[in-house]
């Protein structure tokens, strides 16, 4: 397939009158759309100065704006950044700076929380009332390399960076995923992930531009309005990731569920158990990838793929040791399933034919340079393989536990404990261990279920794949996990709490799987 832009993606939509855009009870056609955003592009070329980086930022929801101004931005030759409504302050300020904004477009909501703050003179104005209306230019011809977002990272472990999403990084995956899922113009993809991360932008919103699909927005993600909106929709096709997946699984089921126009889902980070009862409780297919907001490595799940797994990896990906950079070997499991030579088999997974889809960090060298080592994109996530080839994820190289002089990664943990039937969610991080190296603590997620030390104590022991160094020594219960705007775990911050927090924290005791609470709370 060869590889398009997003601006010729919007102008094979120019004649097409069929809806674009379905927000609440608004309508957009296509047509309307790109008309639209070649006015904006012209308003934009009217102000933006030259001399610098032609950079708007946006601090918005879903709205239909949004989408008209990344489409202007492509026209422009102009580039979007997405800029998170969770961040505020200085964090907030520094997003703006670093990403050298010439303007931010912000919703009216959403204002105050750029008032006072030090931008470096950047001036913020009304999304959808900025700039001055003018007359339709002709697009900026653009190539598959041009630079036409920047992507915040989640930042789980420290300060988000701004990925470089170029024309091709976005539009390539949209038309392959429409390819792939024969998706077309009598489809409705739905968008409530966030536009300013990227799976909504590349799982969701350049899909249904490349199919030509009506794309139904929502202003925010919300698991009891999904339902609802795709029946008011008509959605066939939604993108997510894995922790709305599980919230939407947690509504209420009833007994019409399945009565829905919805054919597939995908995205990522999605749980075992989470993708099957989706499938089953609303009669569609779910397909689950690997993937990053760098676009350095990415695979999907098979209809094969054994529960856990991520999938098997493409024949450029490797998992390569992390100190000796050699590829690690199979994983061996004993006979109740419990990796046995982790110190071997876990590793880095590695892009080893080069960059992919990854453009670079704007203005972050030394990230870059941490990615991209030896010709080789390096994920920084951790897995292993089974003799058969199948992924397994293992944790961030940041969450690797060094427990009595063994190295112990934390996503297999943290699916033992999901085992538990009152454990909605959970985390499993490392505190430092008096003596040296560190220990195992998890906090979990009960849902307002109770929780019996003892109990739990039983259920650890009778898990014969939770290898006796994995058990963990400390459990908080919490209400909910620290997330960040896109739902991922801020484990750093669970970290450095350690046993200092409010919650019930138990510890264990004894030579067994016991339990005894540390602390209560105040």
């Amino acid at each position: 397939m060869s590889v398009p832009t997003v601006t010729e993606l919007l102008l094979a939509r120019a004649g097409d009158e069929r809806p674009g855009l379905r927000f609440e009870d608004e309508t957009i056609s296509w047509a309307e759309h790109v008309r639209a955003s070649a006015r904006l592009a012209a308003g934009l070329r009217n102000t933006v100065d030259p001399g610098k980086p032609p950079h708007v930022g946006v601090l918005a929801d879903n709205v239909p704006a949004f989408s008209v101004l990344l489409g202007a931005c492509a026209f422009a030759g102009a580039v979007l950044v997405g800029l998170n409504p969770t961040r505020r302050g200085a964090a907030l300020a520094r997003d703006v700076r670093l990403a050298d904004c010439q303007v931010v477009l912000t919703e009216p909501k959403y204002r105050p929380l750029l008032a006072d703050l030090d931008l470096g003179g950047v001036p913020v104005r009304d999304l959808g009332s900025w700039p001055p209306a003018a007359d339709p230019i002709d697009p900026v011809p653009a190539a598959p390399d041009d630079l036409l977002m920047l992507i915040f990272t989640s930042g789980t472990s420290g300060d988000p960076k701004a990925v470089r999403c170029t024309h091709g990084k976005i539009a390539f995956p949209g038309a392959m995923l429409a390819e792939r899922f024969r998706l077309s113009t009598s489809d409705t993809v739905y968008v409530s992930m966030p536009m300013f991360h990227s799976n909504a932008i590349m799982a969701g919103w350049a899909v249904g531009l490349a199919a030509g699909a009506g794309i139904a927005l929502r202003r925010r993600f919300s698991a009891s309005g999904f339902l609802p909106d795709v029946r008011k929709f008509g959605v066939t096709y939604a993108n997510y990731v894995g922790k709305p997946l599980s919230y939407v699984v947690a509504t209420p089921a009833k007994p019409d569920d399945t009565e829905n126009p919805l054919r597939l889902v995908y995205g990522n980070e999605g749980a075992s158990a989470d993708l099957a009862a989706f499938e089953k409780r609303f009669g569609c297919k779910v397909v689950d990838a690997f993937g990053s907001t760098e676009g350095g490595i990415g695979f999907a799940r098979t209809d094969d793929t054994p529960a856990g797994s991520l999938g098997r990896p493409t024949p450029d990906v490797a998992i390569l040791h992390p100190h000796t950079g050699r590829p690690c070997p199979p994983a061996e499991f004993d006979a109740d399933g419990r990796l046995v030579n982790a110190e071997d088999a876990v590793g880095e997974l590695v892009n080893t034919a080069g960059a992919g889809w990854f453009a670079g960090y704007y203005r972050d060298p030394d990230a870059d340079a941490e990615r991209l080592r030896d010709g080789r994109f390096h994920t920084g996530d951790l897995a292993y393989a089974d003799a058969a080839g199948f992924c397994y994820f293992a944790g961030r190289l940041g969450d690797w536990l060094r427990v009595d002089g063994e190295n112990l990664g934390t996503a297999p943990i943290e699916r033992i404990l999901l085992r538990h039937p009152a454990i909605t969610d959970t985390a499993v991080y490392a505190v430092p261990d008096p003596v040296t190296g560190d220990r195992v603590m998890a906090a979990v997620v009960t849902g307002g279920a109770p929780l019996d030390p003892a109990e739990f104590g039983r259920f650890l022991a009778a898990q014969s794949d939770l290898g006796p160094k994995q058990v963990p020594q400390y459990v908080r219960t919490v209400r909910e996990l620290p997330r960040t705007s896109t739902f991922k775990v801020v484990k750093r911050q669970l970290s450095a709490e350690g046993l200092d927090c409010p919650d019930v924290v138990w510890e264990r005791t004894g030579p067994g799987i016991a339990y005894t609470a540390l602390s209560t709370v105040v």
